[in-house]
């Protein structure tokens, strides 16, 4: 009766650097799914980029705005994503998820497993607003999900959640706000 949790029980609560849990849209319901990335130094002069459940593209896109906007330095890394229970996600609200997957495999950092991402990632590394966002938000809550980093650009949001909402303007923001201190 609830497809996110079957793309969650497996997780538990131990994530590790590179694993993110998004909110995407499957028509006009969410579901939680997790993002894992993989990011290592590579022995070619090409790094390989490597997308299984994302367009490729898109991820081209979303590394271009890490080197330019955060200054990761991704030219000498090979970059993997896997979006976990072979789901396609097509819509830019896992931009953000996705970022924060591959910045945090490169940092070796972890976010909070008690945190949800939503959220598109423009060329300059804001954080826009996307559709349905209470939706998304209470499906986590729902699932016991006790933080949610979400675009501030969604301003229009209930105040009646059981979930700490984050609302972020920049991708440095997110990191910042999903990352144990």
């Amino acid at each position: 009766t609830n497809p996110s949790e079957l793309f969650m029980k497996e997780r538990g609560n131990n994530s590790a650097p590179g694993s993110v849990i998004i909110a995407a849209n499957e028509g006009t319901r969410a579901l939680l799914v997790e993002v894992q990335a993989l990011v290592g130094k590579t022995s070619y002069p090409s790094p390989r980029r490597v997308s299984t459940g994302v367009e490729y593209n898109r991820l081209l896109q979303i590394i271009a705005v890490l080197e330019t906007r955060i200054g990761l330095k991704l030219s000498n890394y090979d970059v993997y994503i896997n979006i976990t229970g072979g789901i396609e996600i097509e819509e830019p609200a896992a931009d953000l998820g996705i970022a924060l997957a591959i910045a945090t495999c490169l940092r070796d950092v972890v976010v909070d497993s008690d945190c949800v991402i939503i959220g598109e990632i423009s060329l300059s590394g804001e954080v826009r607003s996307v559709s349905n966002i209470e939706k998304r938000i209470y499906e986590a809550q729902k699932l016991g999900f006790k933080k949610a980093i979400v675009p501030k650009l969604n301003k229009k949001l209930s105040d009646e959640f059981d979930i700490e909402v984050v609302q972020v303007q920049r991708l440095t923001d997110a990191i910042t706000a999903c990352v144990h201190a």
